[in-house]
C-alpha cells in the first residue's frame, strides 16, 4: 500500500525558510508524479508545486515561483519542497500527493487526479 508521510513543518518568521519532507512507501519516483498542494483555513486545497517523472520537469503555482523549490531523492524514496522568503500568505497545511504516471501543471489545479494523499504538516509564517 502506498503511504506518503510528511515532516518538517512549523512556526516560521516572515522573510523565513522551511524544508519539508515527504517520505513515500511502495512506490518509485520513477513510476509515480509527486506534488504539493496546501490549504489554509477556509480555503480550498491549492497546488503549490508538482514534479513529473515522465519528463523531469517540476511545475510551480505563479505565487510561489522563485521561491519554493521542489525535488526528489531517489535512493531515499524522499520528496522535499524547499521554501524559501515565506509569506503570511504561505500558512496552511502542506499536503504531499502521488500519481502513477505522468502529471503536468493542470495537476496543480486538480486535486481529484492524484491517486495518494499524505495527512500534511502545518506550516505557520508569523512573529
Amino acid at each position: 500500500e502506498v503511504q506518503l508521510v510528511e515532516s518538517g513543518g512549523g512556526l516560521v518568521q516572515p522573510g523565513g525558510s522551511v524544508r519539508l519532507s515527504c517520505v513515500a512507501s511502495e512506490l518509485s519516483f520513477d513510476d509515480f508524479g509527486i506534488g504539493w498542494f496546501r490549504q489554509a483555513p477556509g480555503k480550498e486545497r491549492e497546488g503549490v508545486s508538482c514534479f513529473s517523472s515522465h519528463d523531469g520537469m517540476a511545475y510551480y503555482a505563479e505565487n510561489v515561483k522563485g521561491r519554493f523549490t521542489i525535488s526528489t531523492d531517489n535512493a531515499k524514496n524522499t520528496a522535499y519542497l524547499q521554501m524559501n522568503s515565506l509569506k503570511v500568505e504561505d500558512t496552511g497545511v502542506y499536503y504531499c500527493s502521488a500519481v502513477r504516471g505522468p502529471m503536468g501543471p493542470y495537476g496543480l489545479q486538480t486535486p481529484r487526479w492524484w491517486d495518494y494523499w499524505g495527512r500534511g504538516t502545518q506550516v505557520t509564517v508569523g512573529q
